[in-house]
């Protein structure tokens, strides 16, 4: 009886460890440029049809540490993706303009593409298959 009870329990705890697998990848997102604590940095991890349109697939926020935040999306499906990140200094979950359509708040992208204009999804675009990612944002 002891044998066939300890042979349950070794089929329970793998079946547990089992259900507890990762279904994608891990994608860290590491700021470490951000000009105040103030507020809080807002990040969106996007497909070619979110991009610029809304929220992301999945969306993060985090207060900021000495100029720093680290965020972590899980559970990422292979696919193409980009990321968007913006430091959200008066923490009321938009971007602000100038009267001109300038941004008043720094943001930054996946790629760290800083060209003059919107943000494009061709340049902060990276693909994702089964291993972890790690990226670092410059604002």
């Amino acid at each position: 009886m002891k044998t066939v009870t300890l042979a349950l329990s070794f089929l329970f705890v793998s079946l547990v460890a089992m259900a507890q697998e990762k279904n994608g990848a891990t994608i860290t997102v590491i700021i470490d440029n951000v000009t105040s604590n103030e507020g809080k940095v807002l990040a969106g991890l996007h497909t070619a049809e979110t991009f610029m349109k809304g929220p992301g697939i999945q969306n993060m926020e985090s207060a900021i540490e000495n100029g720093k935040v680290v965020l972590t999306f899980t559970n990422v499906a292979p696919g193409t993706y980009a990321i968007m990140a913006m430091h959200d200094a008066n923490d009321n979950k938009r971007m602000d303009y100038q009267a001109n359509g300038m941004p008043m708040e720094s943001y930054g992208m996946s790629g760290n593409d800083m060209t003059m204009g919107p943000p494009q999804f061709n340049s902060a675009q990276f693909e994702v298959s089964d291993q972890d990612l790690s990226f670092t944002i410059r604002f």
